[in-house]
C-alpha cells in the first residue's frame, strides 16, 4: 500500500467530536461545537482524469452544530503523494455545486477539465512521524485576513487546529483542537 493510500485509509470515513465534548462537559472545560466531517475520495465523479493520474480528490463533508443552528462546509481537496509526505491542494467547486448541501450523495460528475486549484489556500503538506501524519500551511486569503490550519492524523483521532485572524486578531478558532473520532457504522 502506498504512503498516499495509508494517510486516506486514517483521513477518510465519518467522524465526530462526541467524546471530546463530553469529556469537556465532566471536567467544565471550554465549549466548542459539536463538529462532524465525511470524508470521501471522489475521482468517482470527475470525469476525465488522466488516465495516469495518481492523485485523489476528496470531498470534505463539515457540520458545526452551535446553538441549536447546524453549518455545513463542503470542500473539495486533491491529495498526492510528494517525495517528503503527502500534499493537500484544495480546489474551488464549480459554480452550481458549491452550497451547504452538497455532500457524496448529492455531488454531481465534475469535469476535471473545469476544476480550479483555490489561490487563496496554501497547500498543506502532511508526513509521517512516529505513526502519525502531521501539517498545515498559513494562506492569507486576503491582506488581511490569516487562515492557519494545522492537523495531526492518526488511526485513534483526527486532531484539527483551524483559526482566521483578521489583522492579527482572532475572529474564530478555539484554544484548543477539535478531537474527532471515527463513528461507529450502524
Amino acid at each position: 500500500m502506498s504512503r498516499l493510500d495509508d494517510f486516506l485509509e486514517i483521513l477518510c470515513g465519518h467522524f465526530d467530536n462526541t467524546r471530546q465534548l463530553e469529556e469537556l462537559r465532566r471536567t467544565d472545560g471550554p465549549e466548542l461545537p459539536l463538529a462532524e466531517h465525511v470524508n470521501t475520495v471522489c475521482n468517482d465523479k470527475i470525469a476525465g482524469l488522466p488516465v495516469d493520474f495518481a492523485g485523489k480528490f476528496v470531498l470534505e463533508e463539515s457540520y458545526y452544530t452551535s446553538g441549536g443552528k447546524t453549518h455545513a462546509s463542503p470542500h473539495l481537496f486533491l491529495f498526492t503523494e510528494e517525495e517528503d509526505g503527502v500534499k493537500l491542494t484544495s480546489y474551488q467547486l464549480p459554480k452550481g455545486s458549491e452550497g451547504e448541501e452538497l455532500s457524496y450523495q448529492t455531488m454531481p460528475v465534475l469535469p476535471y477539465g473545469e476544476l480550479r486549484v483555490s489561490e487563496r489556500f496554501t497547500p498543506a503538506l502532511y508526513t509521517l512521524r512516529d505513526g502519525v501524519w502531521e501539517g498545515g500551511s498559513v494562506s492569507m486569503f486576503s491582506p488581511v485576513l490569516k487562515f492557519t490550519l494545522y492537523e495531526r492524523f492518526s488511526p485513534e483521532v483526527l486532531e484539527v487546529t483551524e483559526t482566521m485572524e483578521v489583522n492579527g486578531k482572532r475572529t474564530f478558532g478555539y484554544d484548543l483542537p477539535i478531537l474527532y473520532r471515527r463513528r461507529e457504522e450502524k
